[in-house]
């Protein structure tokens, strides 16, 4: 997969794992990871699905319908691939904090829901629920961030309610960040992010 990885200078900190939103690249969240870990190593991942030009992590049907046969196996794909280069590059795969925007957080929220505590903290910016009716295994342990926006239209809040049930039901401790803003990404919602991956990186 395209990707870019750059070995932080905090050995201590956990490797930060970003996916990007549609339309995006493995470099679109260097920056938010910068601000949210300075210090920390960084893989950023480039979806391998091609809507109209734009990268994706996978298909959809229609704007909030996803193709969900592609979704599982993309999702598995990745999987794979972090194993892969956590042993290329030499990160601890037990100690791996998701970042992901939109497409980027739905196929985050995926891994958690397939793989459980795959990562040991995840900020998920205006993420949806990734699957219905999966039996998510445990997630004791794992701490979730979620960026949502009154004024999204892409996310009704009643889905980002869901999302955070699913999650605390499978035992997640989830803590919920909410703006005056629609689908984008505020530079509030970051530095929330931010000092909330600091007490939970502790």
């Amino acid at each position: 997969m395209i990707h870019v990885y750059r070995k932080g200078t905090d050995a201590n900190q956990p490797t930060l794992v970003l996916f990007h939103g549609t339309g995006g690249n493995e470099q679109d969240l260097l920056p938010l990871a910068e601000l949210l870990a300075p210090g920390a190593s960084v893989l950023g991942i480039r979806g391998n699905v091609l809507e109209n030009g734009m990268p994706r992590y996978f298909r959809r049907l229609a704007e909030g319908v996803f193709d969900e046969e592609d979704l599982i196996f993309r999702t598995h794909e990745l999987k794979q691939f972090l194993d892969v280069a956590a042993a290329q590059y030499g990160f601890d795969a037990d100690n791996l904090v998701a970042v992901g925007y939109s497409n980027g957080a739905n196929i985050a929220g995926s891994l958690l829901f397939h793989y459980g505590n795959l990562f040991r903290s995840a900020v998920l910016l205006h993420p949806m629920v990734p699957l219905r009716g999966l039996a998510i295994p445990s997630l004791n342990g794992v701490s979730v961030f979620i960026g949502a926006g009154t004024n999204d239209p892409l996310i009704r809040a009643e889905e980002t309610r869901e999302l955070e049930q699913l999650l605390q039901g499978a035992g997640a401790e989830v803590t919920s960040h909410w703006g005056n803003q629609g689908h984008r990404l505020s530079a509030a919602e970051a530095e929330a992010a931010r000092d909330w991956l600091n007490r939970n990186s502790k």
